[in-house]
């Protein structure tokens, strides 16, 4: 099936729609809290600890909000999550210079950002039909992907046009939108997931040996991201005016290349089984970092940067489908926010320690990237027996979404 039927099924454009809108802020905060904070003459110092208040946040706070959500269903929680959010922001713009407030407004933000992602994701088998589930998740990938340039650019028209204080109350309004839309859909106000599978207990999905490989492993990807960041950053500070836009159009290009990645993997009909793909497509990321390490003159970086992101959307469209199958029952949408969470720590732990080794070599940097994703592509491989369903409970009738 194509993106166009995809597109025409009930339900899918909007579910996409809010999705995005919703996830905005996430591509927006990190930048939006450094410009905010600098405004108001915050050092770099304290600048971090909001940044890194947000970041730790989020990945706790994920994981607790998938589960809840498997436990009571989606729109209360993407209701009041968005509302305690936006008040995040809001202590964020009202006092962007208070030493406490800062921090306590980017963890609040951080904490309750609305699960959007994993509730889409576990939305997507009750939306269309079995043969168009690889089409949904690529394509949920591929609009993924427009986060990473999208946000930075929302933040900087922003901030250019008003204040980056104006970017954080934008970023709240964003987050609520796109909660309301996704929550006030048939299928997200229909949805509940199975009853818990006996035994899931205190660990949920992570007693599913299979699942939690596939985490670390993806993980790895997340690590080879952040390298990434700082490599395409430290190279365009190195070669200054030797490429229009810097690192950020290094940045862009890989985005760009993993947003076309997707949309060709959902339109290809593959034989193989999502775990084989899954462990080939993340040897093969790690195949397309290694020409990095040649640091080769801009416009040819360029063209290296274009084919490292070409796999990583791909991969994870992969990974999602593997982790419907690996998570215990009653247990998906936190399976799905611990992806979150697995990558999004994998990214910052590949960031701080690509970071400082960019003050040496950034070869070093480069194989940090490449090794990180290797690394990950062979835990992948090694435990791909891992990787079968997890039985199936007794489930009730599906509610009507018509």
């Amino acid at each position: 099936m194509g993106y166009l039927a995809l597109l025409r099924a009930p339900h899918v454009t909007r579910l996409l729609l809010g999705t995005l809108l919703g996830r905005l802020p996430a591509g927006m905060t990190a930048l939006v809290i450094a410009l905010a904070l600098r405004g108001a003459g915050v050092p770099y110092s304290r600048i971090g600890l909001a940044t890194a208040a947000y970041a730790i946040a989020a990945a706790i706070g994920g994981p607790v909000l998938g589960r809840i959500v498997d436990r009571t269903g989606q729109p209360r929680v993407l209701l009041a999550t968005a509302v305690v959010a936006g008040g995040g922001y809001a202590l964020l713009a009202l006092a962007p210079g208070s030493p406490v407030g800062a921090p306590l407004g980017a963890a609040i933000a951080g904490l309750a950002m609305p699960p959007l992602e994993p509730c889409l994701r576990s939305l997507w088998p009750d939306v269309v039909e079995e043969e168009q589930l690889d089409t949904a998740y690529a394509f949920d990938s591929a609009s993924q992907q427009i986060l990473y340039v999208a946000g930075p650019l929302a933040v900087a028209g922003i901030a250019g046009l008003f204040s980056p204080v104006a970017a954080l109350w934008v970023a709240a309004g964003l987050g609520l939108v796109g909660a309301l839309i996704v929550a006030t859909a048939a299928p997200a106000r229909a949805w509940r997931a199975p009853a818990r599978e006996h035994g899931a207990g205190l660990l949920g999905p992570l007693r599913s040996p299979g699942l939690v490989l596939l985490l670390i492993g993806l993980a790895g990807a997340g690590w080879a991201v952040g390298a990434q960041n700082v490599l395409f950053i430290a190279y365009a500070e190195r070669h200054s005016g030797g490429l229009p836009g810097g690192g950020g159009t290094l940045l862009a290009l890989a985005a760009l290349a993993g947003l076309l990645g997707a949309l060709v993997y959902g339109m290809v009909g593959w034989r193989q089984s999502t775990a084989t793909r899954t462990w080939v497509m993340a040897l093969a990321m790690a195949a397309s970092y290694l020409p990095l390490v040649t640091l080769p003159g801009p416009y040819p970086m360029a063209a290296l940067a274009f084919l490292s992101g070409i796999v990583l959307a791909p991969l994870l469209a992969a990974a999602f489908v593997l982790i419907a199958e690996l998570a215990p029952t009653g247990t998906v949408t936190e399976a799905f926010a611990w992806l979150v969470t697995l990558f999004a720590t994998g990214n910052s732990l590949g960031y701080a320690v690509s970071g400082h080794l960019a003050e040496g070599s950034l070869r070093s940097v480069a194989l940090c990237a490449a090794g990180g994703i290797a690394l990950g592509g062979l835990v992948l491989f090694g435990a791909r027996r891992w990787f079968h369903s997890a039985p199936v409970a007794p489930q009730a009738q599906p509610v009507p979404v018509g």
